[in-house]
């Protein structure tokens, strides 16, 4: 037998736990931004610009598609210009968030 110690640990049921909600930035809200967000796309023919292995991306509306800053705002990239902007795919475009922020990890520290 084998004999507790201290308090009973309540089990939580994480299956029923909610994530928080997602907020967008208020700037991505904008006309402004909704019209450069419109620029960028149209530019791309409504098609992922990513390269891989010399070839472009085929994935193309209606799949979902996200108008990427090249240079993130965070790190000084203009917001609103259009040259600052490039169609990606939903998997391209965790790709390039996610390595932006390995980079800018690694200067922190």
């Amino acid at each position: 037998m084998v004999k507790q110690i201290g308090q009973p640990h309540r089990q939580v049921d994480l299956r029923s736990a909610k994530p928080i909600a997602k907020k967008a930035d208020a700037e991505l809200l904008t006309p402004e931004h909704r019209a450069w967000r419109t620029a960028v796309l149209q530019r791309a023919g409504y098609r992922c610009q990513a390269i891989e292995d010399g070839k472009r991306c085929h994935v193309s509306a209606p799949a979902r598609l996200f108008a990427d800053h090249i240079v993130e705002r965070k790190d000084g990239g203009a917001p609103l210009d259009p040259r600052n902007g490039q169609c990606l795919c939903g998997s391209h475009h965790t790709l390039k968030t996610h390595a932006e922020r390995v980079k800018r990890m690694a200067i922190k520290y």
